[in-house]
């Protein structure tokens, strides 16, 4: 029998359930996923969070989307937060332990299983899989996992030329071209030329870009030199050098605020921390630019309702808080950082989600958006998916682990180990003579109040030092830094009738003006070279 000789209420119905497949298929495609990675954003650094900053564009996330409210790194450090953020691993299963060492052959970035569904992917911006290879160039190499790359040695710069003179230059796709224009604008430039003229318009796309911004030295685009101008930027109450602000904090933390990494001292220099924040500010906001203009693109080209965007932050930054800038520690502002999603069509624009949410979760959120049903062993994260779609996980985590390793170049912080729930923050430190913190975040969220020889809160001490002592296995059940479980505090006392503690010893005693402050950074091994150069050359006549 022929269509046209059924009745016409079948033949109706047909048409109607023929509709009803191609739109499910339709719906059921594959969405695109642009995945913006920030540097040294804290979590609090939004307009709709702070008043002073005009970032219209992620606002707009905001209010058109997801906001995860509580989002975090597992590894406050450049090197370590992105292997996690491309492995789904933590820093102790991935092994890129600080920004010298480099990712391992074996592993593998999930941008590699999205190139398995189909995707088309490229990579735009700074990679940084260790300090010690970038530096010389070898590290902006095409990675696997991205079809299309442009990245760039090391933390890049802001503007093309160097202080050495020298023109910045961007490896893509395995050739040398000079950078011309600012960083963030020039990225952008970038990702809209690749979406507008050389992806595949048959295939889903993936963009990772990954700003430099706004990574210290915080310079901004000529526009926004005088932006701020007249902001009055607040001093954290934490910053002053009382008895009340440092009472119950670790030694080291009293020790680092005169140090690279503390406010006495600020990178050894004299810097202004409040005026840097103001740099910060003005470097920020052309981050905002450039989401909104990818966004315009996709608007204008019809995308907007087919493409997810993600913002993250790599890690947060201090200034002046407890008086330390920079990252590194477990304190809020340095491991939380911003996390917003623009869902096309999402149910209920403006959601915001409070469940804790990481680095560890991006890989499983992008493939749950492509269609992958099962995930790859190797993630620790989860798909954030579900929570931006508003659904309840009853068996979503309740906590998390950070992490981060002690680093020579950087002696001033130890090793830290943290887990961070709704409610409590336990903080350990390995290899120092020193204190562990405790905090109610409900109660203290500017971590003031140390708890951890507060009897009321002995069954939280022992619950969370049992339960951060498992979560530092790796997956072969081994602890990287072998140690055994903290069950008590250590045999800490001194006799105060004794003698003092150490100082510092005299050669390490600077002030700003002093030559040589930045001489750490030139390897041991140049030095000597250049030494045996310079024995090498004939005497002068």
């Amino acid at each position: 029998m022929k269509f046209h000789d059924l009745p016409r209420l079948f033949q109706v119905a047909l048409c109607l359930a023929g509709l009803f497949i191609v739109t499910a298929e339709a719906s059921a495609a594959p969405r695109n996923v642009i995945f913006i990675l920030t540097d040294d954003q804290r979590y609090d650094e939004m307009g709709f969070l702070n008043p002073i900053l005009q970032t219209p564009h992620i606002d707009a996330m905001a209010a058109e989307g997801v906001h995860f409210r509580n989002a975090f790194v597992t590894t406050s450090l450049c090197s370590p937060s992105r292997a996690s953020i491309l492995t789904g691993q933590y820093m102790h299963n991935h092994g890129v332990v600080d920004n010298n060492s480099g990712v391992s052959s074996g592993a593998r970035f999930f941008p590699e299983y999205l190139q398995e569904q189909g995707y088309q992917t490229a990579f735009f911006g700074k990679w940084h899989m260790g300090e010690a290879g970038s530096s010389h160039g070898e590290l902006d190499r095409p990675q696997p996992g991205f079809d299309h790359w442009l990245s760039f040695a090391g933390q890049g710069h802001y503007y093309p030329v160097k202080r050495n003179g020298k023109v910045n230059t961007f490896n893509i796709n395995g050739e040398r071209v000079p950078q011309t224009g600012y960083i963030t604008d020039e990225l952008t430039d970038y990702t809209i030329d690749w979406l507008q003229r050389l992806r595949d318009d048959d295939k889903p796309f993936f963009v990772y870009l990954s700003h430099k911004a706004v990574h210290a030295d915080f310079k901004p685009p000529r526009r926004y030199e005088n932006l701020y101008a007249e902001a009055e930027i607040p001093v954290p109450a934490s910053q002053a050098d009382t008895e009340e602000n440092y009472r119950g904090k670790p030694m080291w933390v009293k020790n680092q605020r005169n140090s690279w990494h503390g406010v006495d001292f600020p990178y050894h220099s004299t810097l202004d921390v409040q005026e840097y924040k103001r740099q910060y500010h003005r470097a920020l906001t052309a981050v905002d630019d450039s989401i909104g203009r990818i966004q315009d693109w996709l608007e204008g080209n019809d995308l907007a309702d087919d493409t997810i965007v993600i913002l993250m932050g790599d890690n947060g930054f201090m200034f002046g808080e407890h008086g330390l800038i920079d990252k590194r520690n477990a304190y809020e502002e340095s491991m939380r950082v911003p996390m917003l999603m623009r869902y096309p069509g999402i149910d209920e624009p403006g959601r915001t989600v409070d469940r804790i949410v990481a680095g560890i979760d991006i890989g499983p959120t992008v493939l749950d958006i492509a269609g992958v049903d099962t995930m790859p062993p190797q993630f620790e994260g989860a798909s954030m998916l579900p929570l931006a779609q508003g659904k309840s996980l009853p068996d979503w985590r309740d906590d998390l682990l950070y992490e981060y390793y002690w680093e020579f170049n950087y002696p001033m912080t130890p090793t830290t180990f943290a887990l961070r729930t709704e409610r409590f923050k336990l903080i350990q430190y390995h290899g120092v003579w020193d204190i562990e913190e405790l905090y109610d975040l409900e109660n203290d969220p500017r971590e003031m109040n140390n708890l951890i020889e507060d009897p009321q809160f002995l069954d939280v001490r022992v619950r969370m030092r049992e339960e951060l002592f498992k979560r530092l296995a790796n997956n072969d059940r081994a602890h990287v830094i072998p140690y055994t479980e903290k069950w008590g505090p250590g045999a800490h006392s001194r006799n105060r009738e004794g003698s003092p503690a150490a100082p510092f010893p005299p050669d390490w005693l600077k002030t700003p003006e002093d030559d040589g402050l930045r001489d750490f950074m030139v390897p041991d091994r140049k030095r000597l070279q250049q030494r045996k150069a310079k024995e090498k050359q004939p005497p002068d006549q």
